[in-house]
């Protein structure tokens, strides 16, 4: 498993806009097969920074999924709403590989012990 991180750069007018992309991909985002973590709008600190995030099996499902992104009616509107508002200054992803998981604490492990 792979998770991939969309890292957007907005136009800080547009926030309402970006928030509508979002929940359009909360419903075409599994519909075409990725799980989606969800859609990061600013809140606190910068105002141009968003984040999406969803897991896939590997690279190659990564593919096949875009595929079917690109072919979804959602998909191919809201690809088409980016680009006719303009609200995406930057986008870069990045994929990672998880590499631990939350521990119990140490004071939880010794209050269970007592």
């Amino acid at each position: 498993m792979i998770t991939c991180f969309i890292r957007y750069h907005i136009d800080p007018t547009k926030r309402a806009a970006f928030e509508t992309y979002a929940r359009n991909w909360s419903v075409a985002i599994p519909r075409c097969g990725a799980d989606l973590i969800g859609y990061y709008a600013p809140h606190e600190g910068s105002s141009t920074l968003a984040y999406g995030v969803y897991n896939i099996e590997s690279l190659a499902a990564y593919e096949a999924y875009r595929k079917r992104l690109s072919e979804d009616p959602l998909g191919r509107e809201n690809y088409e709403f980016a680009q006719r508002e303009r609200f995406l200054l930057r986008e870069d992803r990045t994929f990672l590989k998880l590499a631990s998981t939350p521990q119990p604490s140490q004071l939880a492990q010794e209050e269970g012990q007592q």
